[in-house]
């Protein structure tokens, strides 16, 4: 994942990855599950993420995937809505939207669910003091009112077609928030929702412990004691789940690849919007050279990428958009072989000339860029090996940096970065602030600075217009662009892979997006109970 402090930008986009400060030697810091003699009610996942702060308004899981919290709506698993905290599905009035609640919902400290708390909520993202990471996403709305407190009514500036998508929000009590800093609040630690596990403890760098609500409105979950534990490296947490101290992971193919038919261990392998590629700086001498650019894309074997790197479990990427979903341009696409021929004629044609070292360069200045990775991550690392070797081979010299994610954030100016995005819900997810040129330089919202009045105007079409076939001609025009722009080079969309010991029953896989840890596989746990 990108990191996920609560959600993208400085930072906020989510997340920073916090690395586990343990050896895979190291005595487990997490309670045991059955198998190693532990409380068979207990259930540990072991994640590659961790947030800064478990506070909705702050960007915590604002896209349902949060198990403390619940939203107005939530999704099935074929990503249609279904009520959640509201009691019924609402129709649209043009520019306004009216919930009602459902009755007798209680916060996890036993006060009622009222529209004050709803209100409270999105006021609280919208309003510019507490530094929201997802005020954006809110931009729609002009007002939410409160007439009754069971009723709450969304007044919007425009028709805006993805409203109920982002009801996903998760609601937040007003009485324990309003009047205070929210970037100081004790609530971002010690949470208080309306969702099926409620908070018992959070050690950072290390574990979240959540417990069962008994009088959760959907039903207690079987699973009495969830510990969510976090080890940003991949071989630790694949040699954890190896060594039995966690019931479930996810894991990158190849390091799932050594759980295949093991007993009592079953390998999901989930499909997903989720991407990999590079982000190219526009503001760098050589990564702002639509030629570089051009020929990078040309030179990458994306089918070797999928084939080795994946391990089979994912596809070429050549867009934003994924593929097989309805808002996808089939016309923006390409080989996944490689044409370095091509390539090379384009930098030829740009005036980058090969030096005596195979490195091309022009007016003095060598075609030679860095591309940073997160250190702890395996797929990224791999995937920036092959286009560095890719990219040689027409004369571009790659220079690779795997960092943390403090140290990447400050360069992301002027060095490329391997990043992962991607939804499958609306296309106004994720697109907005990663190329609209109001975010250029926002912390993970369009780090390299990408402005190009034409896309910002597709952006706010398809945002503000109503008619999907609008909508889509505007999202098609938008992904063409980009293309042409090569803003990016994307590499490949990935199958999540899941490792769960046990036999249980309820598990639904979905298509995912990007940030998946509680959100994927794992979303409905609450309905997981062990087969019998």
């Amino acid at each position: 994942m990108t990191p996920f402090r609560a959600r993208f930008a400085p930072l906020a986009p989510v997340v920073l990855i916090a690395a586990l400060g343990l050896t895979a030697c190291a005595a487990p810091t997490v309670p045991q599950t059955s198998s190693q003699g532990s409380p068979a009610d207990t259930f540990v996942l072991g994640i590659s993420s961790e947030p800064d702060t478990l506070n909705p308004v702050l960007g915590y899981a604002p896209d349902g995937g949060s198990l403390l919290f619940d939203g107005l709506v939530s999704r099935n698993a074929d990503l249609s809505l279904k009520p959640s905290l509201a009691e019924k599905l609402p129709e649209a009035d043009g520019n306004t939207v009216t919930f009602t609640l459902r009755k007798d919902v209680k916060f996890h400290d036993g006060t009622p669910l009222t529209s004050e708390d709803v209100v409270y909520t999105y006021q609280a993202v919208l309003d510019g003091k507490n530094n929201s990471s997802i005020r954006g996403d809110f931009a729609a709305i002009e007002s939410v009112q409160a007439p009754d407190p069971a009723t709450v009514v969304f007044h919007l500036k425009y028709p805006y077609a993805p409203i109920l998508q982002r009801a996903t929000l998760g609601i937040v009590p007003k009485r324990l928030l309003d009047g205070q800093s929210l970037e100081s609040a004790a609530f971002n630690t010690h949470p208080v929702g309306t969702g099926p596990f409620s908070f018992v403890s959070w050690t950072p760098g290390d574990k979240l412990v959540l417990k069962a609500n008994p009088s959760y409105w959907g039903g207690t979950p079987a699973i009495k004691q969830l510990v969510i534990a976090y080890a940003a490296d991949d071989n630790v947490r694949a040699t954890r789940m190896a060594a039995g101290e966690f019931d479930a992971t996810v894991l990158p193919p190849k390091a799932a690849a050594r759980f295949d038919g093991q007993p009592d261990l079953t390998v999901h392998q989930v499909p997903s919007a989720d991407y990999r590629g590079v982000m190219f700086p526009f503001g760098a001498p050589v990564t702002g050279d639509l030629a570089i650019r051009k020929a990078v894309n040309l030179a990458l074997d994306r089918s070797a990428m999928v084939d080795t790197i994946l391990a089979g479990a994912g596809d070429p990427a050549f867009g934003p958009i994924a593929p097989g979903t309805t808002w996808h341009n089939p016309a923006v696409t390409g080989s996944a072989a490689p044409d370095q021929t091509q390539a090379a004629q384009i930098l030829d044609q740009a005036g980058w000339r090969t030096g005596e070292d195979g490195i091309r360069a022009k007016d003095g200045i060598r075609a030679s860029f860095t591309l940073m990775y997160p250190a702890g991550d395996s797929l990224r690392k791999d995937l920036a090996l092959a286009v560095a070797s890719d990219a040689k081979k027409i004369g571009v010299d790659v220079r690779l940096a795997g960092l943390d994610w403090d140290a990447i954030e400050p360069r992301m100016g002027k060095d490329a970065l391997v990043m992962g995005y991607g939804a499958p819900f609306d296309p106004d997810y994720t697109n907005y602030e990663l190329f609209h040129s109001a975010f250029a330089g926002q912390g993970f919202f369009n780090p390299g600075h990408y402005q190009v009045p034409a896309v910002d105007a597709l952006l706010e079409k398809g945002r503000q217009e109503s008619d999907p076939a609008v909508r889509k001609q505007a999202y098609d025009a938008f992904q063409q662009r980009v293309s042409d722009d090569a803003a990016w080079a994307y590499l490949v969309y990935l199958k999540h892979v899941y490792v769960v010991r046990g036999q249980w029953t309820g598990i639904a896989p979905s298509v995912e997006p990007h940030e998946h840890d509680t959100g994927g596989l794992f979303r409905n746990i609450a309905e997981w109970k062990p087969a019998a």
